[in-house]
């Protein structure tokens, strides 16, 4: 044994110790912070603080603990441009530029004039300490994120807002650093204008059509989170080299992955998860050991500076929230939020304090530096760090419980039919894609529901069959545990395919089913085949037949081509609430085309309508040909059927298939059958 294993010395040294004792933190953090009632980040804080080196001195903030705090910031400023619901974000742009502009002005105003008139401090080093009011970080966002609001109207102005006021604050930064160093000539306006505009084209441009590219080829999961993260940092870089802080390149990152990841996609959930697991609680850590509360008894110029700085960007940060809530009519859980997010301070405004430190404008006759902001103001600025983290995960948590308590009682208020939804699997290449599928059209809070069959025909000789079964429900479970959801394999033998999955039906109370597309070319069988076909003459659910041309993570516009009737067939409604959770789970666009005369019946009534729908009036069942040219390759079309003979049946229908292979051969299709009025078990195909 060695004889220095237990000669452990202070600050630890050995890596594995640091880590084991910042996992313990991470772990029991929450437990025992949850029954004194504080918030789970401003803990995590506090315990960097007494581990860090002005606490206890277990742990130095060395080159480790700065690399993971880094890519924590990243990650937060990544997860919420990520979270944003793009077509909300759209909407609210307006409203998070003017909240952006009233967080930046009003803590401006009073941080120059605290700076100049409380303070003595000259005009460039009033207007950087403004600089420092300005800028905010969204410490809180995991709060909204876990409660399921990150789409509210409040956080997305908040969000929008945050990167704003960070943009002009940092971009303030470089102006004033530059000015007051004599470097800002005619040059230094054209390179920085050029280099902002240039990083923000890449990104916004360029990363999504990357993005599309690398998850149409690559489907290993571990590649996809990789490829990911590598994003996240090559867009951080280039905002840094663009004179940006990285967290600005961070959050664009998100906006221009958004569209390309699913909400309820297994990407998603690893992405989220590694996050919060790991990235984000080191970032906090790592802020906890900045904190130094001796600095605050060595001297009264340190505690009157820290003073000034806290009650004026309390009061900033409050009169922008004050001023967005009563400018846009917002409720008053949702004014606690926007203050609750855009009151902490961190980020931009250690890179804000740490440049003016650095900027040394001359020397006093004794040789002393005479820095652009002092050290009491560095000292200062530990303190409302800690101060006004504590007041952000504070007040989130408060207006978040309550919105997401309120939103609780909305949706108990319209209960709705549990939904079970069944996927019949055969063949292990479309599993992936049925599993997408299902999870796609479920309600996004329902975490159940979902039941996988293999079904095996009772006169099967080949011994292996069942294996290769149970093989292939253990990879649909995985695939939809990866997402964080519950799937319940079933394996059954029966009599034939199509009697198994009918009998499923009816045991299960199915709502709906999600299956493959089957083509049998004997003549005489239906073009769906003869399996789909027996199973709609037998079950009177609504059913999904899905032929996947590529991702359904790829697909930028879904197209639902609506005949005439069809809101009045019974299922009407059933499949209208699978296309709103169609909506709700993915960011791409549905665009609606249905005859002129049913259109308006399809339309919302305006208050309700989503950004994510269009509606185009067209005749596509008489005119295929005319229609397929409005479509793109990375579209999918959404055919909505019925059965023959039906109020809604149009005889082209009969001829789906025949008109995908010929005008739409790269195209991914889902045929939609309803649930029709007065079936039994009859045969209609």
């Amino acid at each position: 044994m060695n004889p220095n294993l237990f000669d452990i010395t202070l600050p630890l040294e050995d890596p594995i110790l640091k880590f084991l004792l910042i996992l313990v933190i991470i772990l029991t953090a929450p437990l025992l912070l949850n029954k004194l009632r504080i918030p789970y980040l401003l803990g995590l804080i506090i315990a960097g603080a007494v581990i860090g080196p002005h606490g206890l001195n277990l742990v130095l903030r060395d080159s480790s603990i700065i690399l993971s705090g880094t890519a924590g910031l990243l990650y937060i400023m990544f997860l919420s441009g990520l979270d944003m619901d793009m077509s909300d974000f759209r909407k609210n742009l307006w409203r998070s530029l003017v909240f952006g502009l009233y967080t930046f002005c009003v803590p401006l105003v009073l941080g120059i004039l605290a700076g100049y008139y409380i303070l003595g401090f000259s005009i460039y080093s009033s207007i950087l300490l403004a600089g420092l009011f300005a800028s905010q970080t969204l410490i809180a966002y995991p709060i909204v994120n876990k409660l399921g609001i990150a789409r509210d109207k409040a956080v997305t102005i908040a969000v929008g807002g945050t990167v704003i006021t960070d943009t002009l604050a940092l971009l303030l930064l470089t102006v004033i650093a530059g000015m007051a160093t004599g470097n800002a000539d005619d040059t230094f306006w054209w390179r920085l204008s050029a280099s902002v505009l240039l990083c923000v084209v890449i990104i916004l441009l360029l990363f999504p059509l990357l993005a599309h590219w690398f998850f149409k080829q690559v489907t290993d999961s571990v590649s996809q989170y990789i490829f990911v993260l590598v994003l996240v940092f090559c867009g951080s870089y280039l905002a840094q080299l663009a004179g940006l802080e990285p967290i600005i390149g961070s959050f664009l990152s998100g906006l221009a992955l958004n569209r390309s990841i699913p909400r309820t996609s297994p990407l998603m959930n690893r992405i989220e998860f590694v996050g919060n697991a790991i990235f984000i609680p080191f970032f906090l850590i790592g802020v906890g050991m900045l904190i130094d509360y001796r600095a605050f008894f060595r001297d009264w110029e340190s505690i009157e500076v820290a003073l000034v700085m806290i009650a004026m960007i309390t009061a900033a940060k409050y009169l922008a929230a004050l001023f967005t809530q009563k400018t846009f009519r917002l409720s008053s859980d949702q004014r606690t939020i926007i203050f609750g997010l855009s009151s902490a301070h961190v980020a931009a405004t250690l890179a804000a304090v740490m440049v003016g430190y650095n900027i040394v404008l001359g020397y006093t006759p004794d040789g002393a530096p005479i820095r652009l902001l002092n050290e009491s103001v560095l000292n200062g600025t530990l303190l409302m760090i800690l101060v006004t983290c504590t007041v952000s995960t504070i007040a989130t948590q408060r207006g978040a419980h309550n919105i997401a308590a309120r939103n609780a009682q909305d949706d108990d208020a319209e209960p709705r039919r549990e939904e079970h939804i069944l996927i019949p699997m055969a063949n292990e290449e479309a599993v992936s894609h049925l599993i997408g599928l299902g999870m796609s059209i479920k309600e996004p809070k329902n975490r159940n529901g979902l039941y996988a069959l293999n079904a095996i025909d009772n006169k099967a000789e080949d011994p292996n069959i069942e294996k290769q079964g149970r093989k292939l429900l253990d990879t649909a479970a995985r695939a939809v545990a990866s997402a964080d959801n519950y799937l319940q394999p079933l394996l059954r033998y029966d009599v034939n395919i199509a009697n198994a999955i009918v009998s499923v039906v009816k045991e299960r109370n199915i709502t709906d089913i999600v299956m493959g597309m089957h083509r049998d070319r004997t003549p005489g069988i239906p073009g769906i085949g003869r399996i789909a076909a027996d199973v709609l003459g037998y079950s009177n659910v609504t059913t999904f037949m899905y032929h996947p041309a590529q991702p359904l993570a790829t697909i930028r516009r879904h197209i639902v081509v609506v005949p005439e009737k069809a809101e009045r067939e019974a299922g009407f409604q059933a499949w209208m609430q699978k296309l709103r959770n169609l909506a709700e789970n993915s960011n791409a666009r549905i665009v609606i085309y249905a005859p002129e005369n049913t259109l308006p019946l399809l339309q919302p009534v305006r208050k309700r309508r989503s950004p994510k729908f269009g509606y185009v009036a067209c005749d596509c069942w008489n005119r295929p040909a005319e229609f397929a040219r409005d479509v793109r390759r990375d579209d999918c079309l959404w055919i909505v059927m019925s059965r023959r003979d039906r109020i809604s049946y149009h005889p082209a229908m009969a001829r789906v298939s025949t008109y995908m292979e010929q005008y739409l051969p790269h195209n991914s299709f889902v045929l939609v059958y309803p649930v029709q009025a007065g079936v039994s078990d009859n045969r209609y195909l």
